[in-house]
């Protein structure tokens, strides 16, 4: 296994602004190790996020205006800023993957796995475990690295994602065990 970590929405809308909050908050601490841990191995680090046109984006019609392009709203919170050596991908739409250039990156870095973390489960983190999956990638998601608006949400998202794509439901402490680096290394 050659796993990515992706690093889905982790900006001030979703984490102190518009959609923000202590659930959201609350991933920041083992996000941040689960990021140090990755970058002292070696393995690709990739943030995915929101980031829309000021006008005529399908997204404002469900959710309201958010993450615009260039604002505030739309940068990565500084807990967990971006590091030297990590990419940074801009998407407008629930899917990493979709309309992005995500594959093409994962391909040429030789990924078979994403690690999926960020904001929220059961929208942006499913959508795009969808994706991976429908791609070839085998899915890894640190329940402690990802959070919706409720636990009902959280758990029933989690629990789908592994039934339908084998996405393996696991802990940010899990995968520093030896279980990233230790696949990794192939």
């Amino acid at each position: 296994m050659k796993p990515a970590v992706l690093v889905v929405d982790v900006i001030h809308d979703f984490v102190h602004g518009k959609f923000g909050g202590e659930r959201a908050a609350s991933i920041l601490p083992s996000l941040r190790g689960l990021l140090d841990y990755a970058r002292g191995g070696g393995i690709p680090v990739v943030y995915v996020t929101d980031s829309h046109l000021s006008v005529g984006d399908a997204e404002f019609e469900i959710w309201g205006e958010h993450a615009v392009e260039g604002s505030e709203g739309a940068e990565i919170v500084g807990e967990v800023k971006p590091g030297e050596g990590d990419f940074r991908i801009l998407k407008r739409r629930y899917s990493c993957f979709y309309a992005t250039g995500l594959d093409a990156l994962l391909r040429e870095l030789d990924v078979d796995a994403v690690v999926l973390t960020g904001l929220v489960t059961d929208i942006c983190i499913q959508h795009t475990a969808a994706d991976a999956f429908f791609r070839g990638y085998d899915v890894l998601i640190p329940r402690d690295c990802v959070e919706a608006v409720s636990d009902e949400a959280q758990e029933g998202s989690l629990g789908y994602m592994e039934r339908m794509y084998g996405a393996e439901i696991t802990s940010s402490e899990e995968l520093m065990g030896g279980l990233l680096l230790g696949g990794g290394s192939g």
